[in-house]
């Protein structure tokens, strides 16, 4: 059982309702918390919809609970949020897992923005997730650009990366690193620990692709894989996703 706290967007393929679908398809149970009811992908132009209200996911949440869910949780992924008071629930929701279940992965991805648009979410989100989420993680899993704002640092290269993610002080999976015009690398760590997974950039700008990273390196952990074959197992699969085609990915040890 993953539950998963993070955005639902009916017609566009990201946040956790990509990860719920991707899931199954793994036979991974899973229960999802929605932070925004969205038509699509706001990327794309108005998506419809908007924000779940604090009360009500609040209401929801309890609602899990009171099924018995966080009993039976092996993970928690964090993800979109849409207001601070969402992320103040989210908060305490880890601690009555971490009550509940005291062996679950709590995994936060600081979604806030990216290196082409910067920041994309309030001020306020982004400080309430820094304070408030990721030193509760034992996961982070934050792009590049994310990392970099998330540690007041710039990670333009894998080395870049693995400093700033020994900074934070947290195992992290760092997406979208930058590897010269035509590569990216996804890199995890646990501090002493480093693995670097490799492959060819896509032409397009994917959307989701780090939710679905996400959640596909959490279930692989689940299952009993490594870090180092969660990480390219999850990668692969995501660039194969993305690019529609098999993709070669080059794994290397960091340290």
């Amino acid at each position: 059982m993953i539950l998963i706290l993070s955005s639902f967007v009916a017609a566009s393929p990201v946040g956790g309702g990509a990860q719920a679908l991707a899931l199954a398809k793994m036979d991974v149970e899973s229960a999802l918390a929605p932070t925004v009811l969205l038509g699509r992908h706001p990327g794309l132009g108005p998506p419809g919809g908007g924000a779940v209200d604090a009360a009500m996911f609040e209401s929801l949440l309890g609602g899990i609970e009171a099924d018995g869910v966080f009993l039976r949780t092996e993970a928690m992924v964090c993800g979109y949020f849409a207001d601070p008071a969402q992320i103040a629930i989210a908060a305490r929701t880890i601690d009555a897992v971490r009550a509940a279940r005291p062996a679950a992965i709590i995994v936060v991805d600081p979604i806030m923005g990216d290196s082409i648009g910067g920041l994309y979410v309030k001020p306020e989100v982004a400080r309430a997730i820094a304070v408030d989420l990721v030193p509760r993680a034992d996961l982070a899993a934050p792009n590049a650009w994310e990392l970099g704002r998330l540690t007041g640092t710039v990670v333009a290269s894998p080395d870049d990366a693995l400093a700033a993610a020994r900074e934070l002080g947290r195992p992290s999976l760092v997406s979208s690193i930058p590897l010269g015009r035509a590569g990216i690398g996804v890199m995890w760590t646990d501090g002493v620990e480093a693995w670097l997974a490799t492959h060819d950039r896509s032409e397009i700008d994917p959307k989701g692709a780090g939710d679905l990273l996400t959640a596909l390196f959490t279930a692989a952990l689940l299952g009993g894989a490594t870090p180092a074959e969660a990480l390219e197992t999850a990668v692969s699969d995501v660039a194969a996703t993305v690019m529609g085609r098999d993709v070669g990915v080059s794994l290397e040890a960091l340290t």
